[in-house]
C-alpha cells in the first residue's frame, strides 16, 4: 500500500494534510483542489461550530476523500476504502468513522450493496462535528470553489448523469444532507464569525 504513514497517527491537521497531498496531489489534482477547499472551510467553520474539536474536524476534512487515491482503492467506495486504510495506518476509530460516513455515505453504501458492511465496521456519528464535515464537503465544489448545497448537488448530478449510482443515492440522501447543513448554519448564526 505504498508509503508508511504510521508516523502520522497523531491525527493533527498538519499531518492529515501531508497524507492527503501525498495521495492526491499528483494522481488526482482536481480532487486535491476540492479537498483543500473542504479543509479550509472546515477549519473556519469549526472554530465557531465545534471549537473544542476543530483539529479533529479539519483533519477529517483533509482525509475525507483519500479513498479515491489509486493506491487505496479496494471496493471502489471511497468512504469505506479511505476509512479502512486509516485504521490500517493506526488512526483511531473516530476519525476513520467520520471519513467512512461523511456526506451521507450510508446512502451510497446501500446503493453499492455495502450498507451492512459500512454499518458493521464504522459507527455513524451524529454530532456537530459530523454535521460540520458534511457542510464543508457539500458547500465546496470540485475545484475548491464555494457553492450552496443546492449548487453542489446540481453539479454532482450534471457531472455523473441522472442514471449513475451517485445521482441515484443523492436523490435519496438530499433531505438528510440538508438537515446537517441547516444545523451547521444555525450553529454559525448563533456565533457569527
Amino acid at each position: 500500500m505504498g508509503a508508511d504513514y504510521s508516523r502520522y497517527v497523531n491525527e493533527s491537521p498538519v499531518q492529515a494534510r501531508r497524507i492527503a497531498a501525498d495521495l492526491l496531489l499528483s494522481s488526482l489534482p482536481r480532487r486535491w483542489r476540492h479537498v483543500q477547499g473542504v479543509a479550509a472551510k472546515a477549519d473556519r467553520v469549526g472554530r465557531v461550530a465545534v471549537p473544542h474539536e476543530v483539529d479533529l474536524l479539519t483533519a477529517a476534512a483533509w482525509l475525507h476523500d483519500i479513498g479515491y487515491a489509486p493506491e487505496i482503492v479496494d471496493t471502489g467506495f471511497h468512504s469505506l476504502d479511505g476509512a479502512r486504510w486509516l485504521l490500517q495506518m493506526g488512526f483511531g476509530i473516530r476519525i476513520a468513522a467520520l471519513v467512512a460516513h461523511h456526506s451521507c455515505a450510508s446512502y451510497e453504501a446501500d446503493e453499492r450493496g455495502l450498507g451492512d458492511v459500512l454499518a458493521a465496521e464504522f459507527p455513524r456519528e451524529e454530532s456537530p462535528t459530523s454535521d460540520a464535515l458534511w457542510f464543508a464537503d457539500m458547500t465546496t465544489g470540485p475545484d475548491g470553489q464555494n457553492l450552496s448545497p443546492e449548487e453542489r448537488l446540481a453539479e454532482i448530478r450534471e457531472r455523473y448523469g441522472p442514471a449513475h449510482l451517485v445521482a441515484r443515492f443523492w436523490q435519496k440522501a438530499e433531505p438528510a444532507l440538508m438537515e446537517a447543513v441547516r444545523r451547521t448554519e444555525a450553529r454559525l448564526a448563533a456565533h457569527p464569525m
